[in-house]
């Protein structure tokens, strides 16, 4: 697996939306990017958990429980993003080590 700058342009648009992570997913087949792999894992597991908790929290009414959700995970997509942009291999607070656990097979 190489580190190129193709992957790092790949490793931001894992983060625009699930679908930007199925299009970095793609365009990282060939060749495989270290730093673009690390970060879709990291982009997917926040995506998908940003969904699941969300269904969730249609079951609150509660403004404060749903505003604390909606700032948590924009603090994880925003650092997520930012080690993109800066090219670092740093795992997202808190789930980040579970992510590269639970999805180590996309590569």
């Amino acid at each position: 697996m190489e580190n190129t700058g193709q992957g790092k342009i790949t490793a931001i648009v894992a983060y625009i939306t699930i679908i930007g992570t199925i299009i970095a997913y793609f365009m990282n087949l060939e060749p495989k990017d270290r730093l673009a792999s690390f970060h879709i894992r990291q982009a997917f597991g926040i995506h998908i958990t940003f969904y699941l908790i969300g269904i969730l929290m249609g079951l609150f009414d509660q403004g404060i429980i749903v505003a604390a959700f909606y700032l948590f995970f924009i603090v994880l997509w925003g650092y997520g993003l930012l080690m993109a942009i800066k090219g670092e291999e740093r795992e997202v607070p808190v789930l980040g080590p579970l992510f590269q656990k639970w999805f180590s097979t996309i590569s």
